[in-house]
């Protein structure tokens, strides 16, 4: 519209602007530039952690012009990160699922990629992995390469996150190796299903397929959890993922390394979610929470003092909202160690130490 003032008229507009006093920010300004060096930086330190991940086996095909149900050589593809310098690797499950040959590319040190003078890089070495075990309820699994100092990222605290905090996706979408993406954390603890074996974290940092198995990572950083699935239409990523929570993996990593296997923590006992009309229906004072549906005869909780129909508080000192965060809980706890229930019984508000904590079945 200025375009269309006489010039008199567009240099009082302009005099009046440059009188008028400036707004005072009422948060800092973000300095872009030192954001995006520093992007840059964690970028270079997280990504030679990130390996590509190539599983190859037998599988079911219905390709156009062979019939359903053949079977053929299958290869997959996926991503991981690498937790330990002695070679250990955390990925998804289903990424190696009747794998027969893992592959594991690895991705050049800033150090390496530095005596590469052109912007195409080469990429790092292909090595053979080991698959020193897995858990389906959880969807993890645990590799092995062979050498040493290979660099690692520290798994990190996923329980202190909550929306809003700044994350990072690194892996291999669609195959293609050394992707970073950028978002928030959109929720913490979802769960997909009601009494779902697992919770996730909610982000909306780019995930697609090939990224599975990948870390999430903090602008320090230290996984927060391992990608997982999406939720969407078209197949590609509308800002929906999930990874698994880095306090789940670092419990179930620690297991399969020394076990081969997951073993889960129990007090047996079987939790149940109180909902509204569960409550109306046992005439409970609480309309939210955990109470317990089964104790089974002679398990530690039953030594302990516990009874059916207790109405669970806090373990270990920790607010409890539904069942599957009890059982999440107990199974992570150290098989052997001690845990403090705090319960309801009637109007009374009692405390026992169940101990030992042993453990359930195998997988």
């Amino acid at each position: 519209m200025l375009k269309h003032l006489p010039l008199a008229g567009l240099i009082a507009v302009l005099s009046l602007a440059t009188s008028l006093p400036a707004q005072t920010p009422s948060e800092p300004v973000v300095d872009l530039g030192r954001l995006s060096a520093s992007i840059e930086d964690l970028t270079r330190r997280v990504n030679p952690a990130v390996v590509e991940i190539v599983a190859t086996g037998y599988g079911v095909v219905d390709q156009e012009g062979r019939r359903a149900g053949l079977l053929a050589r299958k290869v997959s593809g996926g991503s991981g990160v690498i937790v330990d310098p002695a070679g250990y690797i955390v990925t998804n499950a289903h990424v190696i699922e009747g794998a027969e040959d893992i592959r594991v590319g690895l991705t050049l040190t800033a150090a390496e990629a530095a005596r590469q003078a052109s912007v195409l890089k080469t990429g790092g070495a292909m090595l053979d992995a080991t698959l020193v075990g897995q858990d389906e309820e959880t969807d993890l699994a645990v590799l092995k390469i062979e050498g040493e100092n290979f660099t690692a990222l520290p798994l990190g605290d996923s329980e202190t996150l909550s929306p809003g905090r700044i994350v990072f996706a690194f892996g291999s979408p669609l195959g293609l190796e050394n992707s970073v993406s950028m978002g928030v954390i959109s929720a913490v603890a979802r769960q997909l299903k009601p009494d779902a074996p697992m919770i996730y974290i909610q982000t909306d940092a780019a995930i697609n397929p090939g990224n599975s198995g990948g870390p999430l990572v903090d602008l320090g950083g230290n996984i927060v959890g391992i990608n997982t699935m999406i939720y969407s239409q078209s197949g590609g990523n509308e800002g929906i993922g999930f990874a698994a929570p880095s306090h789940i993996v670092r419990t179930v990593y620690e297991r399969i390394r020394s076990d081969g296997r997951m073993r889960r923590a129990t007090i047996g006992v079987r939790s149940q979610t109180i909902t509204p009309d569960l409550a109306a229906g046992l005439g409970l004072a609480m309309e939210r929470g955990v109470i317990l549906a089964d104790v089974y005869p002679r398990g530690p909780a039953a030594v302990a003092g516990l009874l059916v129909g207790d109405i669970i508080l806090s373990l270990d000192g920790k607010p409890l909202e539904n069942g599957r965060q009890f059982d999440v809980n107990i199974y992570l706890k150290e098989i052997g160690g001690t845990a403090e229930v705090e319960y309801l019984r009637g109007g009374d508000r009692k405390r026992d130490r169940v101990d030992p904590v042993s453990y359930t079945h195998l997988t």
